[in-house]
């Protein structure tokens, strides 16, 4: 039963990663659709703090599956 609860955690915590990532990558062709528009004056606030956010949350995420791997190596 505990091996399933791992095998559990670390799917969760993969798919965490890769949500993570595909908001990063969003979050970045938004940020470049904003640029590349001829009428943008104002500098792109809201773009820039989503893939901030999106950034350090991609950072949790890796950080949180390297613990829960190290763990698991450990055992």
């Amino acid at each position: 039963m505990e091996q399933t609860n791992s095998k559990n955690e670390e799917a969760a915590a993969i798919e965490r990663v890769a949500s993570a990532a595909r908001e990063v990558q969003a979050a970045a062709v938004a940020l470049e659709e904003r640029f590349s528009a001829p009428d943008e004056t104002a500098p792109p606030t809201l773009p820039l703090a989503r893939l901030t956010a999106a950034i350090n949350e991609l950072q949790a995420a890796r950080d949180d599956l390297d613990q829960l791997l190290a763990r698991r190596s450990v055992h």
